[in-house]
């Protein structure tokens, strides 16, 4: 299964847009157990220009994550706030985001 077609439900997105975008919403929308980050917060790691600064050093999830459709469907929104508040609704996780 090619992880950037998207659910039926969803509009199709560029086949172009298959690596990161930068857009920083991975390490904004998802909690992060490994760095004590919770859902919907931004990782106090995650710099102004959405570029991780321990990047060398990150953890195993941070690692092992792989850009999918969801990227193509959050990255041109106009700001981080924006694209965490779609990813989260993509999911499902709108109410349990953290205050």
């Amino acid at each position: 299964m090619d992880p950037f077609i998207p659910p039926p439900d969803f509009p199709p997105r560029s086949p172009l847009v298959r690596g990161c975008t930068a857009c920083g919403a991975c390490c904004a929308a998802p909690d992060i157990h490994a760095l004590g980050k919770p859902l919907g917060v931004v990782c106090r790691h995650l710099g102004r220009d959405c570029l991780c600064g321990i990047y060398a050093a990150r953890p195993a999830v941070c690692r092992n994550y792989q850009p999918d459709w969801v990227c193509g469907e959050v990255a041109p929104l106009p700001t981080l706030e924006a694209r965490v508040r779609r990813f989260l609704e993509i999911y499902g996780l709108e109410e349990e985001r953290s205050p």
